[in-house]
Parts: C-alpha cells; sequence; structure tokens
C-alpha cells in the first residue's frame, strides 16, 4: 500500500521521468530501422487508444440525470472557441508569420478539453463535479467540430486537399472524443453488470494516465531532441505554455464567480487533457509543437498542488 501510496504522490514527476529517460534509452538502442518504423507506428496506435480507454472509464460513470446546462458553460465553450478560431484566423491571413509555430502551440492548449481527473479535483477543492462532467462533454463535442474545421486551413497538408484533409482529421479526433462517450452511454443502458463492473475500475484510469503522459512526454523529448526550431522559438512554448495556463484558471474562476462556481470553472477551463494536446500537436501540426503541451501538465499539476494544499490548511 505504501508502495501505491508513493506512485500516487509522485505520479506526475515520475511520468515525466520516465518519458525523458525511457526515450533516451530508447534512441540508444541498436535498433534497426525497421524496428524504429515499427515502434513509431506501435507509438501512434498507443496514443489514442489510452486516450480513449481513459475517456470512456471516466464517462462510464456519468448519470445523464445529473448532467445540467449553466450560463458559465457556454461562456467558457465560447472563449475557448473564440480565442482558437480567431488566432486560426490570423494564421490563415498570415501564414508566412514567425510566431506560426508558437501561435499553433497556443491554439493547441486553448481548444484542449478538460482533464479526466478534473471533476476529482474540483471535488476536493469544494466544487462541483457534476458540472465539470457536463462541461467535459461539451467541450469534447466543440474540440472534435473545430479542429477538423480550422487544422486543415492553419496547417494544410501538401498531399491532400481542404475536403480530403478535413475528413482525415475527422476520422481520426471523432473516434476518440466522441465514441467513449456514445460507448458508455450504450454500456450503461444494455449492458447494466458490465457497466458495474466499469464504474468500480476507475482506478485503472489513473493507471493508464500514467503510462500515457509517460509515452507523451517520450514524444515531446524526441521532438526536442530532432527539432531544427531555434532554441528562443522553443523557450517562447514553454513560455506561453505558462501563460496560456495560468490565463485560463484566472478566467475560468472569475467567471465562475459570477454564478457562483469559482472553483469548478477554474477548474473546467484551467485543467486540461494534456495528454491530448500533445499528440494533437504531434499528429496535426508540427511535432515541436508538442512542448506546449508537455509543460502544461507541469503547470497545472502545479496550480492544483498549490489549490489542494491552501484549500487543505483553510480548514
Amino acid at each position: 500500500m505504501k508502495i501505491i501510496t508513493f506512485l500516487k504522490d509522485w505520479a506526475l514527476i515520475i511520468a515525466i521521468i520516465s518519458g525523458v529517460v525511457g526515450y533516451f534509452i530508447y534512441s540508444a538502442l541498436p535498433l534497426s530501422h525497421d524496428m524504429h518504423l515499427a515502434a513509431g507506428h506501435f507509438v501512434n496506435i498507443m496514443q489514442p487508444t489510452l486516450i480513449f480507454s481513459m475517456l470512456f472509464l471516466t464517462f462510464c460513470k456519468i448519470n445523464p440525470h445529473d448532467l445540467k446546462l449553466h450560463r458559465w458553460h457556454l461562456r467558457l465553450l465560447l472563449i475557448q472557441g473564440g480565442m482558437f478560431t480567431a488566432i486560426g484566423t490570423a494564421l490563415i491571413m498570415m501564414p508566412h508569420s514567425p510566431l506560426r509555430v508558437i501561435l499553433e502551440g497556443t491554439m493547441i492548449l486553448l481548444i484542449c478539453p478538460t482533464a479526466t481527473a478534473a471533476a476529482v479535483i474540483t471535488g476536493k477543492l469544494g466544487g462541483d463535479m457534476s458540472s465539470v462532467t457536463t462541461y467535459t462533454i461539451l467541450i469534447n463535442l466543440l474540440t472534435a467540430l473545430l479542429i477538423p474545421t480550422l487544422v486543415p486551413l492553419v496547417h494544410p497538408n501538401p498531399d491532400l486537399d481542404l475536403v480530403n484533409a478535413a475528413l482525415l482529421i475527422l476520422g481520426k479526433v471523432f473516434p476518440l472524443l466522441l465514441m467513449p462517450l456514445i460507448a458508455a452511454l450504450l454500456i450503461r443502458y444494455l449492458i447494466p453488470p458490465l457497466h458495474r463492473r466499469l464504474v468500480k475500475m476507475q482506478e485503472l484510469s489513473f493507471y493508464l494516465w500514467a503510462v500515457a503522459l509517460s509515452l507523451a512526454i517520450a514524444v515531446t523529448t524526441r521532438s526536442i531532441a530532432h527539432s531544427t526550431v531555434s532554441i528562443n522559438t522553443q523557450l517562447w512554448l514553454v513560455a506561453v505554455s505558462a501563460i496560456c495556463c495560468a490565463f485560463q484558471f484566472w478566467a475560468g474562476r472569475r467567471i465562475g464567480a459570477k454564478y457562483g462556481e469559482k472553483i469548478t470553472a477554474g477548474q473546467a477551463l484551467g485543467q486540461k487533457n494534456t495528454v491530448l494536446a500533445i499528440w494533437v500537436g504531434y499528429t496535426f501540426f508540427s511535432p515541436v509543437t508538442s512542448i506546449a503541451g508537455g509543460f502544461y501538465s507541469i503547470w497545472h499539476n502545479l496550480v492544483n498542488t498549490w489549490q489542494l494544499y491552501k484549500h487543505k490548511n483553510s480548514r
């Protein structure tokens, strides 16, 4: 039990160290070109699979009767969708901007859905877990709509026209963000015994997150190691991730305060599914943009640690 408690308390640090060290161990191995290709293919399959599994287990806990729409949900959706669209439009109008990589990283962090663990942290801080869960579903829906719509225009694929590029992205994003919800609801109503067993397996979601984060950090480390982008640009991505984190927690708490949901809205907007952010950056933008998601995972966990400490000592 002490080992399990230790792993949970230090999961973020362990995942980051494992990802970084794991990549350098892998890169030092005398593997053939075919083995490297196979490893890359494995990562491309495992990342979305882990994200799907985490969302699926989280959505299995949802009781549709507990989901209620609040006004602050709409305001947060407007912030995420509006800023993502505004930056995307600016990049479409300025395709050769020297700030392209930095702005693409910002786009990812702004549209990234709420973390699956946000409800747990919200509950510990005294917020409304069901409201965060509702927002998690809403922002997943919005993300599944906006990414296939804007990304082909912002970061066009030279081998595909806009329609085919949008359909390709939709084919990757829609199953990843929406199918877990659909599958969880179907199992709830069609196979209740299986649903009850899955609800009891929520501990598994934590371990899936740890593995997914470690793998995502390894991908981010590879992007940094092989990047031809200047150190200055990479440092700007680190800075942007910190700014986006501070802004979204602040904006969420400020808006939520007007509706008596300061903590809940702050977590809904500030705590991100950074594994998804890294995957989106690596898959649909330049691999180096995954740096933004990698560092955001550090910043929002530092914010949460400070909030939990402050809340515990305020009792």
